[in-house]
């Protein structure tokens, strides 16, 4: 069956690229991916599968059953959104949106979503169960998880396999990861309320501008000498907005960040442990305070089972050589979490690195690229893990 799906995934290829290249010339940004939508479910009704559009605002559903009876479902979920990011590759192909571009390889992902689909829909009398592929909007803004789950997207499934470009990674290799594959991230609001006076007359105010620059170093130094060194904790603060004028001691200050962690108990404890540390600078120079913690996604804990066969399916696809387990997770957040709390699942990583470039540009960088080859690597890992999936059943 392996020899197979390569052979499909191979003749799909031409098409597959031109798929790509439509998708990252017409980026749309999270929320408002309507003519990608209307496009994957083109593609997908093409293919035989049962659509439906709307899911999720605009995510799409395809639906692709077997011979089988069995209610359960593997999903397999890609998203589809872009970044406002001004796209300066100089690809033919490059983003004709102004100030949007297809920066974190979702493109990608939704031609390997569309391509797994058009796979597995000429051999779905050899699946064992019915497979319902999630393209999801509004990743980039952590929101489109959570829509596609509130439209019942979940019902049934039984696992949930996914996917991300990774330009460290060769094009031609994948890398696995065990456990946590990337951080839980929320959303911080700190508001520091003094007292306005004369500039030249600080002591009859209470500077807040100068407190929150103790709030911002307090936080900081406390990560190193009060949390677990094991258990990494990353918080960031990237806007402040406070003051009136140059001569006006500040009255009010507001900073605004996120906070990254990998550990569930650690997770818990920050919004208190923060506003500690708050509070503790705050009434040490007579000011008053608000902390506002909104928890965002939780932590991708990739499931060990789903894990083992994502990484037997790449190293029968495509050789031990290469597959890379991957020793460390990323900091970085990913909704598909979202996904994991209604079954177990597991995301890999897709290389998409040029082997002869010196440089290849990171995520979300303006001149970020993809050796396009990975898309067959991608195809067949998804592929082959689904078909290998319900044959365990």
């Amino acid at each position: 069956m392996l020899t197979r799906i390569k052979d499909i995934a191979t003749n799909l290829a031409p098409r597959l690229v031109e798929i790509r290249r439509h998708i990252h010339s017409h980026p749309e940004l999270s929320g408002q991916e309507y003519q990608t939508a209307a496009f994957v479910a083109g593609v997908l009704s093409s293919s035989g599968l049962h659509v439906e559009e709307g899911v999720g605002k605009t995510g799409v559903i395809g639906e692709l059953h077997s011979t089988h009876q069995d209610e359960k479902v593997l999903a397999i979920r890609t998203d589809m959104d872009a970044l406002p990011i001004q796209e300066r590759s100089g690809l033919e192909y490059a983003s004709r949106m102004e100030g949007v571009m297809h920066a974190c390889g979702h493109d990608v992902h939704t031609t390997v979503g569309l391509g797994t689909a058009m796979v597995l829909s000429q051999i779905a009398d050899e699946l064992g169960g019915k497979i319902r592929f999630l393209f999801q909007p509004a990743e980039e803004i952590a929101q489109g998880a959570s829509w596609m789950v509130k439209d019942g997207v979940m019902n049934n499934v039984s696992a949930i396999l996914g996917i991300h470009v990774f330009p460290s990674i060769p094009a031609g290799s994948v890398g696995i990861r065990y456990g946590a594959l990337t951080a839980a991230a929320d959303d911080l609001e700190i508001i520091i309320l003094g007292e306005s006076g004369h500039g030249a007359r600080p002591h009859e105010a209470i500077d807040a501008i100068w407190i929150a620059s103790q709030v911002i170093t307090a936080l900081q130094q406390a990560i190193s000498r009060t949390q677990n060194p094991l258990r990494p904790v990353v918080l960031s603060i990237g806007q402040i907005n406070g003051g009136r004028a140059p001569n006006v001691i500040a009255d009010k200050v507001q900073l605004l960040g996120t906070v990254r962690s990998l550990h569930p108990e650690t997770r818990a404890q920050l919004p208190h442990w923060i506003e500690n540390i708050v509070a503790n600078v705050c009434n040490s120079y007579g000011a008053k305070y608000q902390v506002n913690y909104r928890q965002g996604v939780p932590s991708v804990q990739n499931d060990y089972g789903l894990t083992q066969l994502l990484q037997s399916s790449a190293e029968e696809a495509w050789s031990s050589d290469r597959v890379q387990v991957l020793p460390e997770p990323s900091l970085g957040a990913e909704d598909f979490s979202v996904y994991l709390e209604h079954a177990p699942g597991s995301m890999f990583r897709l290389g998409v690195g040029y082997k002869d470039r010196i440089i290849n540009h990171p995520l979300h960088h303006p001149q970020f690229e993809v050796d396009e080859s990975a898309i067959i690597t991608g195809v067949v890992t998804l592929a082959y893990a689904a078909y290998k999936y319900w044959q365990s059943k």
